[in-house]
């Protein structure tokens, strides 16, 4: 084990180095947003009063790879199955790149496999919370703060 930064943490799982399931994957993008550690406790603290909510991540089976949805997503089902009782299957013949083409309200991780995943998120965080940069873990060229 080493420490890495978010930017770095990144390209050893975008290498195959290192797995990352895709909350984590998601919350490294939203430290990307921050210089250096102090900027971060900064950020923490202004904003520690604000609130916070509980997410749970909604699968979506695609025909070649899945997508998260994340609350705010216009895919996300008006009522989640919190439990697991009620078994909910989301599923659709249609391709990825169909899905991203006919939305337009995104708060979602697209997975192509495991070491292949992006970050789609064009809604506005709530609680003056960071939203992460939009990386796609196939692609060397980001535009990383840190």
């Amino acid at each position: 084990l080493q420490w890495s930064s978010p930017p770095e943490a990144i390209k050893h799982f975008k290498s195959q180095e290192v797995w990352f399931p895709p909350p984590q994957f998601y919350e490294l993008c939203r430290l990307c947003n921050f210089s250096s550690l102090h900027e971060l406790h900064k950020f923490g603290s202004d904003r520690a009063l604000e609130g916070c909510e509980c997410w749970l991540p909604v699968m979506l089976t695609a025909s070649d790879g899945y997508i998260q949805l994340l609350p705010g997503d216009e895919l996300y089902p008006e009522d989640p199955d919190y439990t697991g009782e009620k078994k909910i299957i989301m599923s659709t013949n249609k391709s990825i790149e169909d899905l991203m083409k006919e939305g337009s309200v995104f708060h979602r991780i697209v997975i192509k496999n495991i070491h292949d995943l992006a970050i789609c998120v064009n809604i506005q965080a709530k609680y003056n919370h960071m939203n992460p940069l939009m990386i796609n873990s196939d692609c060397s060229d980001y535009n990383s703060r840190l």
